[in-house]
């Protein structure tokens, strides 16, 4: 991998309680991937983003085709969570400060006007993409970024999915078809192009 520059950002996507615990939106692999995408947002604290899904209180009060969503995913709307399951999960909840959380009603963090103007203010024109559900809200990210002209970083031991063989899908047929934009790599090799911050 070419070397990445300063001008590159780090965003972890959905690595809530909501996802790591028994909940209807369980994925079960999640804790296996923490401690890498734990060392790749230490290493790089100041051009590190956390993405955080967010529900509306009630299935009613959601958009469009989302009312339906909610009213199938009842469980998980404000009204019937439990307090604390949108938060972090440790140790990664340690790390992130409030100014460094942007929170998003969709599945891609581009729904979030801030985080696009966090990019523009500093230039960013490489995204590293962690988290969770590599075939969901990563995949959604990962489009919305190249569609601007970012270069994508996908790390292998970085994402995960409630669904293995969406995972796999997405990482072994539908990524290498763009090999111009997005590149399928590891934590290692991310960490061995971006020296760690000072």
């Amino acid at each position: 991998m070419e070397p990445l520059s300063s001008n590159t950002l780090h965003v972890v996507i959905d690595m809530q309680r909501l996802f790591a615990e028994p909940t209807a939106w369980h994925t079960p692999t999640l804790s296996g991937i923490v401690p890498a995408v734990t060392r790749l947002a230490r290493a790089h604290p100041a051009r590190t983003l956390f993405a955080c899904f967010t529900v509306p209180r009630e299935a009613e009060a959601a958009q469009g085709r989302w009312v339906d969503y909610y009213r199938r995913w009842s469980s998980v709307t404000g009204e019937r969570l439990a307090p604390g399951l949108l938060d972090l999960v440790a140790p990664l909840a340690e790390i992130a400060s409030a100014e460094m959380m942007f929170e998003k009603p969709t599945y891609s963090i581009f729904g979030s006007p801030a985080f696009e103007s966090h990019l523009a203010r500093h230039r960013i024109d490489t995204l590293v993409l962690t988290g969770v559900e590599t075939d969901v809200c990563v995949l959604a990210s990962l489009f919305d970024a190249v569609d601007r002209g970012l270069r994508v970083i996908v790390p292998v031991d970085g994402v995960t999915s409630s669904s293995e063989a969406g995972h796999r899908a997405v990482l072994d047929t539908l990524l290498p078809r763009l090999p111009e934009q997005v590149s399928v790599s590891s934590i290692d090799a991310v960490l061995r192009a971006w020296p760690e911050e000072a």
